[in-house]
């Protein structure tokens, strides 16, 4: 395989409706200190009572290889239940890089993790699927690849958390492998394969290799994939999730170790409990990374979020979610490592609730400080469906946030001291040369909402905003291009596919 790194292009636009023009993809940068939510006195009891539960209760990990690389770094381990004392959590932990790259298969997406960089991934994970005119339905590969294709399209998606959704309708044996196929040909942006087994993990390797064009040496060199390691809360990491540590952070490949904690569920009601169960468990998954290879590139996940505690349905875009988001990142900042969230909902269609419980969830994944944001773009129900029309009210939600995150310009220029004296009392600065010269570029116009007063609106048949999101859906998937590669990459790439599957696949009784 070639070690020269080549920019992959685009085919030529086909015939057909135009999508509007769009801010260009970019790697963004967060201008202004992350919001803190407890004093410092606050978030060092939070940390010390978490090293307590590590200390007294410890961590089941149900992996023999891990209980034995505890027991021999000195860990009290008792069958499958492990104790650690504070100083060996702070040697490894410590060890974690504070910032790193993920390399995209087209390296002007590459991805800045850590220091001030923002980066907003799509929907993931969703079992379900939704449009319009559609319904409802459950995930499937066509809906999939659609998805896929969206989210390549929409500057406000910078990488692929995993399956938009999940394509139910290719067998579990295969399905990692004709999924990330798809990925990889279908999008330029950063790619997450699932670890539910050893051998999925190491075809993801294998499959990016030959995408990138690069030896074993220089995956090593250049992390090029990423994996969410959820917590089976409380208090447990199970064998596919360890299995996913093993393989990727031994290969110096990203790990995401995320704790999904759910107040008065599968954690403590109170939002305080919950983190502290949420940073026990962070902190022994990212120390197990360093005790596999030290300096691996891993990532401290928040996932706290309350239940209904009359239904027990998860509630997100909730004041407890901001709040648990934004101590999610105090902590992460306090062990120098990078940070990441989720902008979320529960709501059930896309209508008001969905918008606002969204932007909530993003302001205080923004606010607080994480660098990779799960769920940006197309999430709905709880993570129960995944949406094409929220996507694009989605794609408004992030590019205005994103030009919220462009440094504010104060100089004598734009402070416009000689354009308020041309105009003068009583007039306007439609026609004055500092509009027009600056007009194109003032502000972010989304797309799905509709400014016009309310008589051309009327004349117009009152479109809403979900009328905007379907005719938007209908144009990206019309003008999409999909990507170029290298022709003996896309061949190699098809061989191991067609030779995976051949074989079987994997095993799927995990």
């Amino acid at each position: 395989m070639s070690d020269t790194p080549r920019r992959r292009g685009r085919r030529e636009r086909p015939a057909g409706p135009q999508a509007p023009a769009q801010p260009p993809w970019r790697n963004h940068q967060r201008p202004f200190e992350p919001t803190r939510v407890v004093s410092d006195d606050q978030l060092e009891a939070i940390h010390e009572s978490s090293l307590r539960v590590l200390r007294e209760t410890g961590i089941v990990f149900l992996h023999p290889e891990a209980q034995r690389m505890w027991a021999a770094a000195g860990a009290d381990v008792q069958g499958d239940r492990v104790r650690f004392d504070a100083a060996l959590i702070a040697d490894l932990v410590a060890s974690a890089p504070s910032e790193f790259t993920i390399h995209a298969t087209d390296p002007s997406r590459d991805l800045h993790i850590g220091g001030d960089s923002v980066n907003f991934g799509a929907v993931a994970s969703a079992p379900n699927v939704e449009t319009r005119a559609g319904g409802r339905r459950t995930g499937n590969h066509e809906d999939f690849r659609n998805l896929v294709r969206l989210s390549e399209a929409l500057s406000s998606v910078s990488f692929h958390g995993g399956y938009p959704v999940e394509p139910v309708d290719v067998h579990p044996s295969i399905r990692h492998l004709v999924a990330l196929a798809d990925l990889f040909t279908l999008s330029t942006k950063s790619v997450g394969a699932y670890s539910l087994g050893a051998q999925m993990n190491r075809d993801a390797i294998d499959m990016v290799k030959i995408v990138r064009g690069i030896d074993d040496e220089r995956l090593e060199a250049e992390p090029s994939i990423h994996s969410v390691i959820n917590c089976n809360s409380p208090l447990q990491l199970d064998t596919p999730m360890l299995n996913g540590i093993l393989e990727f952070s031994s290969r110096n490949q990203v790990i995401i170790l995320t704790p999904f904690t759910l107040a008065g569920a599968m954690a403590p009601v109170t939002i305080a409990g919950a983190v502290v169960q949420q940073n026990a468990e962070a902190l022994a998954g990212i120390a197990f990374t360093q005790l596999v290879r030290r300096g691996a590139p891993v990532v401290y996940g928040g996932f706290t979020s309350n239940v209904d505690m009359q239904s027990g349905s998860p509630a997100f875009g909730t004041p407890e979610y901001v709040q648990s988001a934004m101590l999610g990142g105090q902590l992460a900042r306090r062990y120098g490592v990078p940070y990441r969230s989720s902008g979320v909902n529960a709501a059930n269609a896309v209508d008001a609730q969905a918008g606002y419980e969204s932007v909530f969830a993003l302001w205080g994944a923004v606010m607080g400080g994480a660098h990779m944001i799960w769920h940006s773009v197309g999430w709905m129900e709880g993570g129960l469906k995944a949406s094409y029309e929220k996507m694009m009210v989605d794609n408004d939600i992030v590019n205005s946030v994103a030009t919220f995150l462009q440094p504010l310009v104060v100089d004598d220029a734009s402070m416009a001291v000689e354009a308020i004296a041309e105009v003068g009392p009583g007039g306007h600065f439609f026609g004055v040369q500092h509009t027009q010269d600056r007009y194109r570029d003032a502000f972010f116009s989304p797309s799905v909402s509709d400014w016009r007063n309310f008589e051309t609106w009327e004349e117009a048949g009152s479109p809403t905003s979900l009328d905007h999101a379907e005719r938007l859906v209908a144009a990206h998937l019309a003008t999409y291009e999909e990507p170029t590669m290298d022709p003996q990459r896309r061949a190699e790439l098809d061989e191991f596919v067609q030779r995976r599957i051949a074989e079987g696949g994997v095993e799927t009784d995990f």
